[in-house]
């Protein structure tokens, strides 16, 4: 007997009590295929049964189907985007989630429903979110009689117990069979040779089946080459992933014939399924997720450490049918590392179709029940993406918002099929589903071709599906189609060998120098990898007439009068854009100054300002007497680049780096401190200090001020000099005007080491006055002979 057939009862009371309740049960408790049948046996007119993915659906669908002795689609069907096996006397209905929002948007009564089970809802998906929001408030304005069941494995079910009113928790204890666990001594230099070696070990060790975990289908491609030839033959190997045929999903998870089997799974495996069989589970500990970045508008593919949670849903799987075995293919001590729960789809992935969906419900999100609220910035972005593709004006949505919310696909593709019509329907089924030609370069043209192969047969009648939903528009490219579900991602090729593009919404994409398309001018990129730069993973090229006739509307001549940094020189030219790409350009001749001076400044900002001896003296004086709390405007670089409208009346005339070098920026600095201020300065800091020998020598202030002076000038001083009433700091030097000596105090200089540097010097510099007593000697400026 399956552990939950303890609670069974306590379920049926909760929800005929109080018409809403969640279910916390273990992994192999039986929740999936157990709860419906109760609560039909219990008088449930109708149950409707959400599963995180089609697999789940049909494995649910033929497990209570069987159960009853009957086939599927009699009493119990199941129904997901393009397949349905129903019959009027089906009374529990199993569906992939985004079938319960679509059915919520054309009937939100959900007219002869009676009982809503959300299964697994610890996995978060947005749709599984989404439609607990529009159910809650559904029921609350139209079917206050609606029994809706939240149940998970892994879930803390409080905080969905509180969203839900207070709704009462049920928990199922226990496995159906214990699971020993066993962890590594020290961290995997590689996961998947890691797998390989404990699915070797432990089929050759333990009976039974195993079922491993790797983050991606590359892995378990890497896995299966490895694995083959270690493991015994009589043990049969497949791979388990959402990219498969579904007849290829199904082998996996039958009963191996005659012998064991080593299932090679992602996540898929997680939840909702019982491989038949298995009793070993070998985890790599590794998840493979969808960031999105709504800044780039892209989402990026992350391998990450799995959820504790993840970890032991994983774990179940080897305790379904029988007492098993779980490697944990890391060690014990990186497991309090790990966090607690996977991050919600709501919090990661792009926003788009939340956002439709809530506009076609006329709600926003604070206004629903959301487990976890969408990010205000992120739906934001989805907001302005559906802008952009018509489905919104003024916020609210438009008829051709409405059109995209009935496709089954996400908002760019719903748009590109409505606007290019049936010839894009191919497209668009390939690119709603994983890559089937992954590694076969970049082009979407050589997935279409292929699209007539036999293990295309799923894609292709996906694609009939979907032209029958809109009307026929003609013959359109695979690029121009591409161009409608992705306008900000037209890419222009830049200069250089490097495959690089510039991307209409203004980021940056490359690709592999080897790929056919390296050399196209022009291209949409379809399916992009994350990064600083975006790695094109799919793209369609297109001509630059086709991006004209679809988007002729977004082409704009812009007048850019600007700094090129690559250039170093102001660029005044009229463009011709589509967003952040140029098509084509011209010289604009007659741009006003004020606009030539505002990209003479950027250049300034670029460059850093021109030197000058004469302004950095006397930004180094306002420093000095900034400090000593006069009144004065503060000149440190930070300040002038901050706000270069001083130096714009002196930029007439400035175009290149060379020009920038060329400028004086003392009176422009000389202006900033005004005739006020630079008569304050004269009298607190001088600029200059006159030195017995009759010159005036301009003062250096630093820490002290400061001269560099030789010595033979400073012969017959008697006492130091002083500037801002401070002494000099004086650095006396050679004839050849080297430094022979610093000091403060001149007259101590004079009757002390002065005695040292003249008997040093007189012998180098023979023809210039060192005089025994130098405080009463003459100054000069030259040698004896020239005097």
């Amino acid at each position: 007997m399956l552990p939950i057939e303890d609670v069974l009862p306590e379920v049926v009371g909760a929800l005929r009590t109080h018409g809403r309740a969640v279910l916390q049960a273990p992994p192999g408790a039986g929740k999936t295929t157990r709860v419906p049948l109760a609560l039909l046996a219990d008088g449930a007119a109708r149950v409707v049964v959400l599963e995180p993915r089609r697999l789940a659906v049909r494995a649910a669908a033929a497990r209570m189907a069987q159960t009853l002795g009957e086939p599927v689609g009699a009493t119990v069907g199941y129904r997901m985007r393009g397949e349905a096996r129903v019959s009027r006397d089906t009374r529990i209905e199993v569906v992939t989630e985004g079938i319960l929002t679509r059915r919520l948007q054309t009937d939100p009564s959900l007219e002869g429903v009676s009982h809503l089970v959300l299964d697994e809802f610890h996995e978060r998906s947005l749709d599984a979110d989404l439609g607990l929001a529009l159910a809650w408030e559904a029921r609350g304005a139209l079917r206050p009689d609606l029994v809706i069941l939240v149940m998970s494995a892994t879930l803390d079910a409080e905080p969905v117990a509180r969203l839900l009113d207070d709704a009462p928790v049920v928990t199922s204890q226990g496995r159906a069979h214990p699971v020993a666990t066993r962890w590594l001594d020290a961290p995997p230099a590689d996961p998947v040779r890691a797998v390989v070696d404990a699915a070797a070990d432990a089929l050759a060790a333990e009976p039974g089946s195993a079922l491993a975990f790797l983050p991606g289908e590359r892995e378990i491609r890497d896995a299966m080459a490895l694995v083959r030839p270690r493991v015994p033959r009589d043990v049969a190997i497949h791979a388990l992933h959402g990219s498969l045929p579904f007849a290829d999903q199904r082998a996996a998870v039958a009963p191996a014939r005659g012998g064991r089997k080593l299932v090679l799974s992602t996540a898929i495996a997680e939840t909702s399924l019982t491989i038949e069989g298995v009793r070993i589970v070998l985890d790599a500990g590794l998840a493979r997720r969808s960031r999105f970045d709504p800044g780039s508008g892209m989402a990026r593919l992350v391998t990450e450490p799995v959820s504790r949670a993840e970890a032991d849903q994983r774990r179940g799987r080897a305790g379904r049918t029988e007492p098993g075995l779980c490697l944990r293919l890391w060690t014990k001590g990186a497991e309090g590392a790990l966090p607690a729960f996977a991050p919600p789809e709501i919090a990661r992935t792009d926003l788009a179709p939340l956002a439709l969906s809530l506009a076609e419900w006329g709600a926003e999100p604070e206004a629903l029940a959301f487990l976890t609220p969408p990010d205000p910035g992120a739906y934001e972005a989805a907001r302005a993406l559906l802008h952009g593709l018509g489905a919104l004006r003024g916020g609210r949505i438009t008829d051709h918002g409405k059109a995209m919310a009935r496709l089954p696909l996400h908002p760019r593709l719903a748009h590109m099929l409505l606007t290019a019509g049936r010839s894009a329907a191919p497209l668009a089924a390939l690119l709603s589903e994983r890559d089937p030609m992954r590694g076969a370069g970049a082009d979407v043209a050589r997935r279409l071709d292929a699209m007539g192969a036999p293990e295309m047969g799923g894609l292709r009648a996906e694609a009939r599906r979907l032209a029958r939903l809109v009307p026929d528009a003609g013959p359109v490219s695979a690029g121009e189609a591409a161009s409608h579900a992705y306008p900000d991602r037209i890419g222009l090729r830049r200069p250089g060998e490097a495959p690089r593009w510039l991307l209409s919404g203004g980021k940056g994409a490359a690709m592999d120098s080897g790929d056919a398309l390296a050399g196209q001018r022009l291209l949409v990129a379809c399916d992009t990898g994350g990064g600083r730069e975006a790695r094109v993973r799919l793209a369609a090229p297109v001509a630059e007439s086709e991006i004209r006739a679809a988007h002729g509307a977004r082409i704009r001549w812009v007048e850019v009068c600007e700094w090129s940094r690559r250039e170093r020189r102001v660029v005044a030219r009229v463009e011709e854009r589509l967003g952040a790409i140029v098509l084509a350009e011209r010289l604009w001749r007659d741009a006003p100054p004020e606009a030539l001076a505002r990209a003479a400044l950027d250049g300034v900002r670029d460059l850093g300002l021109p030197e000058s001896p004469a302004a950095e003296r006397l930004r180094g004086r306002v420093a000095w007497a900034r400090d000593r709390g006069a009144k004065l405007p503060d000149l440190t670089d930070g300040a002038l680049l901050a706000d270069l409208g001083w130096l714009a009346p002196f930029v007439t005339g400035v175009r290149t780096a060379a020009d920038i070098a060329a400028l004086d920026p003392l009176p422009a600095i000389e202006g900033l401190v005004g005739w006020e201020g630079l008569r304050t300065l004269d009298r607190l800091v001088p600029a200059t200090v006159e030195v017995p020998s009759g010159r005036r020598l301009p003062v250096e202030y630093g820490e002290a001020p400061g001269i560099a002076v030789r010595l033979q000038e400073m012969l017959g001083a008697t006492t130091h000099p002083m500037a801002a009433g401070e002494p000099i700091r004086i650095t006396l030097l050679s004839p050849a005007g080297r430094p022979i000596q610093v000091t403060t105090d001149l007259p101590g200089f004079w009757a002390g080491a002065y005695s040292e540097v003249r008997k040093e010097m007189r012998g180098r510099y023979p023809k210039h006055d060192w005089p025994e007593d130098p405080s009463s000697a003459r100054p000069s400026t030259g040698t004896r002979r020239r005097r």
